[in-house]
C-alpha cells in the first residue's frame, strides 16, 4: 500500500483521517496474505478519499503564491516610490 504525503494527510479532516488509517490496516493485512488483487482496491479507494485534502493543498499553495506575490509588488512598488524620492532630491539640489 502506497502511502500519503505527510502534508496531505494532516490536511484530511478527523473522519477522512480515521478511514485512511482503516483500509490501510486493511491493505497492509491483504497484502501480508499475497492478496494484491484486493488490495489494489483498497488502494483504489485510498487514492479516492485523499483526493479532497490534495485540492487544500494545492490551495494553500495558491494562497501562498498570491500572498507573495502580493508581497513582491508592494516591495517594488516601495523601491519605485524611494527611487522616484531620490530622483526629487537630487532636482531640489
Amino acid at each position: 500500500m502506497r502511502h500519503c504525503s505527510v502534508q496531505v494527510r494532516g490536511l484530511l479532516t478527523r473522519d477522512e483521517l480515521d478511514r485512511y488509517n482503516s483500509l490501510m490496516e486493511v491493505g497492509s493485512f491483504l497484502e501480508s496474505q499475497d492478496r494484491y488483487d484486493l488490495a489494489y482496491h483498497v488502494q483504489k479507494e485510498v487514492d479516492l478519499l485523499i483526493m479532497p485534502a490534495i485540492e487544500r493543498l494545492k490551495d494553500k499553495g495558491r494562497e501562498r503564491d498570491r500572498a507573495t506575490a502580493e508581497y513582491l509588488e508592494e516591495k517594488r512598488r516601495q523601491q519605485l516610490a524611494a527611487e522616484l524620492a531620490e530622483l526629487d532630491n537630487e532636482d531640489d539640489d
